[in-house]
């Protein structure tokens, strides 16, 4: 049972683990052992709610496929339970991602004496530039 948030708990039988071979260095164990996670988690036959469904398809997220499968590759360490786990890990993260919900922005204006100090600043700098042209000469 991989425990995602304090409400959403997801049951072993619908996360999909294989062990693949690792890819990069490592020397013999690359080529012996079978270290790395190929983690799939189907979305729509999960038993996610279905709003964290809806938001979970709707990610732009290369990990996410066509047909709503989660597909995530571990091969970080080079011990098979460290790379199981930083799946798990990767996977509640991004479910966690789907479900927080943005605060509504509240739009606000400057305050008129921010205002006023901008207003102030412009004028200044309009004057030291009329300052570097040269005597009677206009525009």
């Amino acid at each position: 049972m991989l425990q995602v948030s304090k409400n959403i708990a997801i049951p072993d039988n619908e996360i999909e683990l294989h062990a693949i071979r690792a890819q990069g260095a490592g020397g013999q164990n690359v080529n012996k052992v079978s270290t790395a996670i190929h983690l799939r988690f189907d979305i729509s036959a999960s038993s996610l709610p279905d709003t964290c469904k809806e938001k979970l398809v709707q990610l732009k997220d290369r990990r996410i496929s066509g047909d709503a499968v989660i597909i995530i590759k571990a091969q970080r360490y080079r011990s098979q339970e460290k790379n199981r786990d930083d799946a798990l890990a990767r996977l509640a993260e991004l479910i966690n991602s789907a479900t927080v919900t943005q605060k509504k922005r509240t739009p606000t204006r400057p305050t008129r004496n921010s205002v006023k100090k901008r207003i102030e600043g412009k004028t200044q700098r309009g004057k030291l530039k009329a300052l570097r042209s040269k005597f009677g000469e206009s525009g």
